[in-house]
């Protein structure tokens, strides 16, 4: 089995009931661009229904250098994780880890699961999507009080942040302020499912946030093609929707394209 066990969580949820195992995700990288950013510490808080858990922190040499900008950050170096394994190395055993699960993570939207995407694409394999919750502490917090993790564990814990950015104690503290949370907002829905949906953008068409849809019209929602249609530059412009598909966008962004591809040409041969 992949990784270890190890920080043992000293509370688990009592506001959000499990129907499914929640993967809790918490990733340390050589940089935040996907493209260029390498993992060197993984940690995964796995909690069943019944409230057992199984938590595995992995360091993985990046097979880079670790800018001193990044070690800064979560206080590793190259000579901490040279010659332990990569990432394609453990690929498969962490798609088996988290298969089944629903995910969660301190702003996982908008990193993790960028970064594990690119790693896993590199490692020749995919991390499916489709089907899961995805919960982020981060987006209920910003909604609600819009600070970082440091200032989510003292507003909501009540106390200092001690060992950030060392992912197994990130992961512990994401659990612990997520649970928090729904014990001071009452309003808020008390399955996966329910809290994904409600804070999930109605309008979203793909994980990236690449589209959205404007009264019944799928847009572009980055770039510059910002705000046309995506049926317009399928037809105008088919060989920037086929430079789409040769990016590190996420499975169902490349669905999305492929469908408006496909109709484009099902409507030049009619």
């Amino acid at each position: 089995p992949v990784g270890r066990c190890s920080h043992p969580v000293l509370r688990m949820f009592k506001n959000l009931p499990l129907n499914r195992p929640l993967a809790v995700i918490d990733l340390e990288t050589t940089g935040v661009n996907p493209q260029t950013g390498r993992i060197v510490e993984v940690s995964v808080l796995k909690i069943l229904p019944d409230g057992t858990n199984r938590h595995v922190t992995l360091r993985l040499d990046p097979g880079v250098p670790i800018p001193p900008e990044a070690t800064d950050i979560h206080g590793i170096t190259y000579a901490d994780v040279a010659g332990g394994p990569k990432f394609a190395n453990v690929a498969r055993d962490l798609l088996e880890l988290l298969d089944g699960c629903d995910l969660c993570g301190f702003n996982i939207r908008r990193f993790d699961l960028r970064m594990l995407h690119a790693e896993f694409q590199r490692a020749g394999a995919t991390l499916p999507l489709g089907g899961r919750a995805v919960i982020d502490p981060l987006q209920i917090f910003h909604v609600r009080e819009r600070r970082d993790l440091a200032a989510a564990v003292q507003f909501y814990l009540g106390r200092e942040h001690v060992g950030a950015h060392s992912a197994a104690v990130d992961v512990t503290a994401t659990v612990e302020v997520l649970d928090a949370m729904l014990e001071r907002y009452s309003d808020l829905p008390r399955g996966v499912a329910d809290l994904y949906q409600h804070f999930k953008d109605p309008n979203e068409v793909d994980s990236n946030g690449c589209f959205t849809r404007v009264e019944g019209q799928v847009r572009f929602a980055f770039g510059k093609f910002r705000g046309q249609p995506l049926n317009t530059v399928a037809r105008e412009r088919p060989d920037y929707l086929q430079w789409m598909l040769g990016q590190d966008f996420f499975e169902d962004t490349k669905a999305v394209v492929r469908e408006a591809l496909s109709r484009q040409r099902t409507c030049v041969t009619a």
